[in-house]
């Protein structure tokens, strides 16, 4: 499976962003993805995560700020980045959880100016 991500980049803050990630194969649909973050130096954090079925879970400290969603016909997942502050960037990863293990995007940067 391959797994690239897009739609990062440089914001100020309030602004929003969405991203894309984008995973090959035909079976997109049974698995699970979400997002990941990390900050150099720091532990990649949960952000999102999306079943196959549509449910949702979130980190508490998004606070409602952010949207996971996905389109099973475009193989494409998506988180939707409102209200951003400084304190969200970071590197966002994208993953395919294929329950034993996950496959992994490059990541895409998003950087929050204050």
């Amino acid at each position: 499976v391959q797994v690239v991500e897009s739609g990062g980049g440089l914001v100020q803050a309030g602004g929003s962003l969405r991203l894309s990630c984008a995973a090959s194969g035909s079976i997109f649909r049974v698995y699970a993805m979400g997002w990941y973050r990390q900050v150099p130096g720091k532990e990649r954090e949960l952000v999102a995560h999306i079943t196959s079925g549509g449910r949702t879970n979130y980190a508490d400290y998004l606070k409602g700020r952010f949207t996971i969603s996905r389109d099973n016909g475009k193989n494409t997942v998506y988180l939707k980045m409102n209200s951003l502050q400084p304190e969200d960037t970071a590197g966002y990863y994208c993953y395919v959880d294929r329950g034993a293990y996950k496959d992994w995007g490059q990541g895409t940067q998003v950087t929050v100016s204050s």
